[in-house]
Order: structure tokens, then C-alpha cells, then sequence
């Protein structure tokens, strides 16, 4: 085995430890969430045993983290970012398209987000989490309960998604935003 495998592998087990503790987990509380033992995790952690993939997939569940950046592999082939763009019509009737900028489970989330104008009457909706975005480039009209705003690039919003909202263009043209989504809902921003 080449220095450099035999480096990560020993690195493998300190750097679950950070990550749990770090989420502030005890190896109790990860044995009764991944079905793995309390020794086992513990040897895991301290070295004493090889990680495998039937023990570490697990893990990435739980920690919902990518396997790749749980156990700290090395970029492997183009390290050139890969933006795939999702065309998509939200719940509220607008037509956008969404590029995601991460690709981290369970971590905050941020995708660019090009929203094109619609004559729907807004819908205000609410979903789990936290949504924070900021205007790249056109006027964002936010609604937000009972209040109204009118963004421009530059300007941002900040607000408990659980509050009835919608946001879309202020008129005929597109509106661009970078759009953070807290990590209660892994799944595109609702709009």
C-alpha cells in the first residue's frame, strides 16, 4: 500500500470523531442511528479498525454527508466545478431555473436561481427551514405574510421559511438570485 493510501485510511477514524463530536453525538446516541455497535464505533474512531464501506455508509447517512468529503478523499479526475442547471416550475406557478452551486447533504445549501416573470397570482406557501437569498441581477418582489418588498441587486432577504412567502420577478423581465436553504429539507427552494 502506497504512503499516501495508508495516510488517509489512519485519518479516516480521527476525522469521524471530529465529525461526531462535532454534531455533538455520543457513540450511544450513533449506535441506536446507524445499528452499528458502541465497540465497533469506538474502534473505528480510535484506529483500531479499517473502515469499510458497510460501516461508513451508514455513517454518511446519519451525519448526511457525502462519503467522499465525510472521509476526506482527494479530488479525483476534472477538479473543475460541474454546474448541471434544473429547469423547474415551483409550487407558485414561476418558471426558473436552479444551479446548484453544493453538493453537501444536510449542510446549507446554494443555488443560483433564475426566475422568469409570470402573470400567476402569487401563492404564498411555507415549507421547514430557513431561506436566505440575494439578488443578482433584475428586481425580486417578495411577499412575506402581510408585508411587500421590492429587492434590487444587492438588496437580500433573510426569513424563517415556515412564514407564508413568495418571491418572484417585479415585472416583465427574469430577476437572478443566489439562494441559501438551511439544511431542513434537502430539496430545491420552494419559491
Amino acid at each position: 500500500m502506497d504512503a499516501e493510501l495508508e495516510r488517509l485510511l489512519n485519518d479516516i477514524g480521527p476525522r469521524l470523531n471530529r465529525v461526531r463530536q462535532d454534531r455533538g453525538l455520543t457513540l450511544d446516541d450513533l449506535a441506536g442511528a446507524t445499528g452499528i455497535s458502541v465497540s465497533t464505533l469506538s474502534r473505528l474512531e480510535s484506529g483500531k479498525r479499517r473502515p469499510t464501506l458497510d460501516l461508513l455508509l451508514p455513517l454518511a447517512r446519519v451525519y448526511r454527508m457525502s462519503l467522499e468529503h465525510m472521509i476526506g478523499a482527494p479530488q479525483t479526475g476534472d477538479p473543475r466545478a460541474h454546474l448541471t442547471p434544473h429547469h423547474r416550475e415551483t409550487r407558485t406557478g414561476i418558471d426558473s431555473v436552479v444551479i446548484p452551486l453544493t453538493t453537501y447533504p444536510g449542510r446549507i445549501q446554494v443555488f443560483k436561481q433564475i426566475l422568469s416573470p409570470t402573470t400567476a397570482t402569487p401563492t404564498l406557501v411555507t415549507h421547514p427551514g430557513h431561506a436566505f437569498f440575494y439578488v443578482l441581477a433584475g428586481t425580486v418582489r417578495l411577499l412575506l405574510g402581510d408585508h411587500e418588498r421590492l429587492l434590487k441587486p444587492g438588496d437580500n432577504a433573510d426569513f424563517d421559511a415556515g412564514e407564508p412567502h413568495w418571491f418572484g420577478p417585479a415585472g416583465d423581465s427574469p430577476a437572478e438570485i443566489l439562494h441559501l436553504y438551511g439544511p431542513h429539507g434537502d430539496r430545491f427552494p420552494a419559491g
